[in-house]
C-alpha cells in the first residue's frame, strides 16, 4: 500500500488496533469508537477515553482492540459506520461527538451495549428509561454543554460589557441541535438586550466568509455555540478572532487555550474518561441497563488573560477570583 493511500485510511479512521495478540494465541474484545467528527483536535478526548479504559483495567492494544470511526461532520455517515461495526462483531459501541452519534447507534437496533456521550438529556431524546436505571443496552455520560447558553452570555457581558451586537456560530450540518440552541440563546440574548446574528458555519470556507461579514459589520464579540465541529475548527476561529480583535467566547476550554478570549463549560475530558471507565466496565460483564447515566456537575471558568490584554480589555478582580484557571 502506498503511503498517502496509508495515511487517508489513518485520516478516515478505518484502520484499528488488531484483535489478537501478536502470538494470534487469543482474540480480545472490540471496542467501536463511533464520533461524528474528525480525530485531528480529539487527540485530548481519545487519550482521556484510554485513560478510563485503562482504570478499568484495560490497555488498548494489549487486552482490548479500539476501531474508529469519525464521520468527518457528515452525520449521514454514521448509520454506515455504525452497522459496520455491529458487523465486526464489537463488543461495546461508544457513540460521542455529539447527540447524533448516540442516536445513530440506538436506531442500529443491536443488542451490543452503548455508551454515548451527549450534551443533552437522554431520557428526553429517548436513548434511555430514565437516570438511575437506564434500562435496555444504552448508558453513558450526559456533559451539559448546551443547557448553560445564558450563563455563558452572562460571563461574557461581565468580562465584555459593552457587547450589545453579537455574531453566533452554529453547525448547520448538525440542525435539530443547532435550532436548539439558537432558540436559547437568542431567548437570553433578548432578555439582556442584545441582539444577535446567526452564521451557519461548518467548514474551514464558511467560518472564513463569516468572519468577513463580521469584520465588515462590526460586531462587538462572537460566541461559538457546543458542536464538536468548533473543537476542530478552534485554532482557526481563534486566530480569525485575534485577527480581527474579536472578543471569543467558547463552549469548552479547548478554544481558551487555542486563544479565544474565554470559555465556560464542563470538563470535557473528564467525561471521556468516564465514557471509557463504563466502556472497561461493560467489557468485565456489568449490564448497561443497571449503569446509571453520568452527569457532569463541574463547570469551569477559563479566561486567556493575554487575549484579554491583546483586547485591550480589563479583566475584573471578581471574575479572576471565580476563573477555574487563568491563562497568562
Amino acid at each position: 500500500m502506498r503511503r498517502r493511500e496509508f495515511l487517508s485510511l489513518v485520516g478516515c479512521g478505518m484502520l484499528a488496533s488488531p484483535v489478537v495478540t501478536h502470538a494470534q494465541q487469543r482474540t480480545i474484545p472490540l471496542v467501536g469508537f463511533l464520533s461524528t467528527v474528525v480525530a485531528d483536535g480529539y487527540e485530548g478526548r481519545v487519550r482521556a477515553f484510554r485513560q478510563g479504559l485503562k482504570d478499568a483495567g484495560y490497555a488498548e492494544g494489549e487486552n482490548v482492540a479500539v476501531a474508529y470511526r469519525w464521520a468527518e461532520n457528515k452525520h449521514d455517515q454514521l448509520p454506515i459506520m455504525g452497522a459496520d461495526l455491529v458487523q465486526r462483531n464489537a463488543a461495546v459501541i461508544v457513540a460521542t461527538g455529539g447527540t447524533s452519534g448516540a442516536l445513530a447507534a440506538k436506531a442500529l437496533n443491536t443488542p451490543i451495549p452503548i455508551v454515548f456521550g451527549i450534551p443533552e438529556d437522554p431520557v428526553k431524546l429517548g436513548l434511555v428509561k430514565s437516570l438511575g436505571r437506564p434500562g435496555g443496552t444504552m448508558t453513558g455520560v450526559n456533559f451539559f454543554v448546551g443547557e448553560i447558553l445564558g450563563k455563558r452570555l452572562e460571563l461574557l457581558r461581565e468580562l465584555v460589557p459593552t457587547a450589545s451586537r453579537l455574531a453566533v456560530f452554529v453547525n448547520p450540518a448538525n440542525a435539530a441541535r443547532a435550532a436548539t440552541q439558537t432558540e436559547e440563546l437568542q431567548a437570553a440574548a433578548r432578555a439582556m438586550g442584545v441582539e444577535t446574528r446567526i452564521f451557519q458555519t461548518s467548514n474551514t470556507a464558511e467560518i472564513n466568509d463569516a468572519f468577513a461579514a463580521i469584520g465588515r459589520e462590526r460586531y462587538d464579540a462572537l460566541f461559538v455555540s457546543a458542536d464538536p465541529i468548533f473543537v476542530t475548527r478552534r485554532v482557526q476561529i481563534a486566530n480569525l478572532a485575534a485577527r480581527h480583535a474579536l472578543p471569543t467566547s467558547f463552549p469548552v476550554r479547548d478554544g481558551a487555550e487555542a486563544g479565544g478570549l474565554m470559555s465556560y463549560g464542563t470538563n470535557i475530558s473528564d467525561a471521556y474518561r468516564q465514557i471509557g471507565t463504563y466502556t472497561g466496565l461493560i467489557l468485565k460483564g456489568a449490564n448497561p441497563a443497571d449503569l446509571p447515566i453520568l452527569q457532569s456537575t463541574k463547570f469551569e471558568l477559563v479566561i486567556n488573560t493575554q487575549t484579554a490584554a491583546m483586547l485591550g480589555i480589563s479583566v475584573p478582580a471578581t471574575l479572576l477570583a471565580r476563573a477555574d484557571e487563568v491563562i497568562e
